[in-house]
């Protein structure tokens, strides 16, 4: 709901060439209260008033040399292109009415001014204008809060990167594909594999020998797009010492879950995995 004081603080602005009709209207409007209005008697100068000042209510009258207030409002159109217009007709003959709610008026009032019904169309058409504004400014509000947060996001997956590379001998990321898209330490050698991927079965021929049976549980949580934590693998080195590694990881999906790739991090855990068997 709008307070009352931002109703009566709403900026108007008259356009008459009459200045009786604007004595008139200012009077009614300063009566019940409004502070902020103004007025004009020459209609060419409506679009410079209003790109500077863009009112909240426009009382337009139609019937003005020069330029009428059909015109007016096809000018006030081409700056006010993606809002909302706020002008209220005046009019003293009936037959314009739909054609100025055709050509993007509001709402209308009719001379000779009934008071009472000009007041209430004022208030009922500032009240959907300020509405209107909060609408947008929220909207602004809202987008802004988003592009924060999605920065602070960014800024709080770069320092758990930093983080998880400082703890770890290793990291990488994939895509969906099983490409390395990002690595960081001795990544295809811990991990026994090609630059094509986790999935790529290691070569029997290849120095040391793995334990199949880990390796092979490991392939299939990635295959299926598990995540899997501290899962401890080891291989037969070419000297006939053990090596332990300890690999975590986590498929990755985008904001439609769509899969993406996996990344996760490793490190070697010989030395740990020896003193507990000591």
């Amino acid at each position: 709901m709008l307070e009352a004081a931002e109703m009566l603080n709403a900026s108007i602005l008259i356009v008459d060439d009459q200045e009786a009709n604007v004595i008139l209207l200012e009077q009614m409007l300063r009566a019940v209260g409004y502070q902020d209005i103004s007025s004009t008697m020459d209609p060419t100068s409506v679009c410079d008033l209003y790109a500077e000042h863009r009112y909240d209510l426009i009382l337009l009258d139609l019937q003005m040399p020069e330029m009428d207030g059909f015109q007016v409002m096809d000018a006030l159109q081409r700056i006010e292109t993606n809002g909302y217009l706020p002008v209220l007709v005046i009019t003293a003959q009936p037959g314009h009415k739909l054609r100025a709610l055709q050509a993007g008026a509001k709402d209308f009032v009719s001379k000779p001014f009934d008071l009472v019904e000009v007041q209430t169309r004022i208030h009922n058409m500032l009240e959907v204008r300020l509405l209107y504004k909060r609408l947008g400014n929220y909207n602004k509000v809202l987008e802004q809060t988003v592009a924060e947060r999605t920065a602070e996001l960014r800024e709080s997956e770069a320092r758990f990167r930093s983080f998880t590379e400082l703890s770890s001998d290793w990291y990488w990321e994939q895509d969906a594909e099983g490409k390395f898209i990002r690595t960081s330490g001795p990544v295809h050698d811990m991990l026994g594999i090609g630059a094509d991927g986790l999935t790529t079965p290691p070569d029997p021929a290849s120095p040391g020998r793995w334990n199949t049976a880990q390796r092979d549980q490991l392939n299939e949580y990635i295959h299926n797009r598990r995540p899997f934590l501290d899962f401890i693998y080891s291989r037969s080195k070419q000297d006939g010492t053990e090596q332990f590694l300890q690999v975590s990881g986590e498929p990755m999906f985008d904001s439609s879950s769509r899969f993406i790739g996996y990344r996760g991090i490793g490190m070697d855990v010989t030395e740990r995995i020896e003193r507990r068997a000591k």
